[in-house]
């Protein structure tokens, strides 16, 4: 089986990040369970050119990361909450996206928040925003927040196993998803 391409995004605005942190083991438990090239990229990679108003003006590293989401075989999204929702970057790096390439993509959705009360952010603010894309969302979705967290890494029992349910349930979609269109490439690689 061909290497799928897994892109992280983490709508963070500084490293380290509990956000990336959650992003990449989102990633690496889908890893574990499917041949994929894993790419992470944090919103501060995009720099300032992020802030285009349309996308013939971004800059060449947010256009990148622009570029990446479309092109990826799944992806795994991460946001900071700010005001009980994702960041305003974040949708805005999405207002940018193409609403064809998402569909039918297999999506991991995670968000982090200073405490439990932001935890519905990912069903009421991220499911609602790739259900826009059509794409295929992973039923389980990751909120973790600061007393989840030592040292830089998860320390929660129940956030490190809804990231193992959410790694396999994307894994899973992914896989069957390239296993559907796999026949249909070759199908129309041979038409020309």
């Amino acid at each position: 089986m061909t290497r799928l391409r897994l892109v992280g995004f983490s709508a963070n605005i500084q490293r380290p990040s509990k956000t990336r942190t959650l992003v990449e083991a989102v990633a690496a438990e889908a890893a574990v369970r499917l041949p994929v090239e894993v790419r992470i990229f944090d919103l501060v990679d995009a720099g300032p050119g992020l802030g285009a108003l349309s996308r013939d003006q971004l800059s060449l590293p947010a256009r990148r990361i622009v570029e990446a989401v479309e092109e990826a075989d799944a992806l795994v999204v991460g946001t900071p909450v700010y005001k009980g929702a994702y960041t305003g970057l974040f949708k805005h790096l999405f207002n940018l996206v193409s609403p064809e390439a998402l569909a039918g993509k297999p999506v991991a959705l995670t968000a982090t928040g200073g405490g439990p009360r932001h935890a519905l952010v990912v069903e009421h603010s991220l499911r609602p925003l790739f259900g826009f894309f059509t794409a295929l969302t992973v039923p389980t979705a990751v909120y973790a927040s600061d007393p989840d967290f030592r040292d830089g890494g998860l320390d929660s029992a129940a956030i490190r196993q809804r990231v193992t349910e959410a790694g396999s349930q994307l894994a899973s979609l992914a896989g069957a998803r390239a296993a559907a269109v796999a026949p249909l490439a070759r199908i129309a690689g041979g038409a020309r």
